[in-house]
């Protein structure tokens, strides 16, 4: 008999973010592997008898490597388990979503996508913030912030990101920050505009800093700001003044 997997998103921190789909996928999985950003708060839902399985990579130390992630989501559902795979944000945001799916279609093991709230959308909007805005952004864009140029790992097109793009949210971005504002000031975006880099978004831990392109990589050296953060850069970010709400 197969059991079946639940590709969650658990939703930016706020452990009442999430979806209700998502909080059933919890309250009936036998086995959760769960992510380093999911609330543990969201665990006091599962079963006594539900099985717990620890999968954070934090930077530079990847407790259960993905292969090893892919693994264990077969061998569960192989044996006629019900699991619920627990991800940060929204599974198909920067969370390898598409391929753990596509492990379990190799294996024909049934799944499901749950979507969930992404940091790059409530983390802007708890900080008074929001993505769109009738008066300053028709578009929005989201975007890794981590790949560094001198490992050939950037593959940005700066030039559209720069002036083609209202609003960017760069996730994983606060340890490149210097990198990715001279970058968009050198493809055409002007220098003075806002930039928005927001802490622990939508948790009670939640800071937020703001300044410009050319401010800002000074600014949250002085703040001591650190991942996980969310960067925004585009007009938007002058709303906050006046319907912060949240901090």
């Amino acid at each position: 008999m197969t059991g079946k997997v639940y590709l969650v998103g658990a939703g930016p921190g706020d452990p009442k973010l999430i979806t209700v789909k998502g909080l059933e996928c919890i309250q009936q999985a036998d086995v959760i592997l769960y992510d380093r950003l999911v609330n543990k708060a969201l665990l006091e839902h599962a079963k006594p008898t539900a099985e717990l399985i620890f999968c954070g990579k934090s930077p530079g130390r990847h407790h259960l490597i993905q292969d090893e992630i892919h693994e264990v989501l077969v061998e569960k559902a192989n044996e006629g388990k019900v699991v619920t795979r627990l991800k940060g944000g929204d599974p198909c945001v920067f969370g390898r979503g598409a391929e753990e799916a596509e492990v379990c279609a190799n294996a024909n093991i049934p799944f499901e996508f749950v979507p969930g709230i992404t940091a790059g959308i409530a983390a802007p909007q708890y900080a008074g913030i929001p993505v769109t805005h009738r008066d300053h952004a028709a578009s929005f864009a989201i975007v890794t912030g981590h790949g560094r140029a001198e490992k050939g790992q950037d593959y940005l097109n700066w030039e559209a990101l720069a002036t083609g793009i209202d609003t960017i949210a760069f996730y994983m971005s606060v340890g490149n920050l210097a990198y990715i504002t001279s970058q968009l000031i050198a493809h055409g975006r002007k220098a003075t505009t806002p930039v928005a880099v927001i802490e622990w978004g939508t948790t009670e831990k939640q800071r937020t800093i703001t300044g410009t392109l050319e401010t800002i990589a000074q600014d949250i050296v002085a703040s001591g700001l650190q991942n996980p953060s969310m960067v925004l850069v585009g007009d938007v970010v002058s709303m906050r003044e006046k319907i912060k709400w949240f901090e």
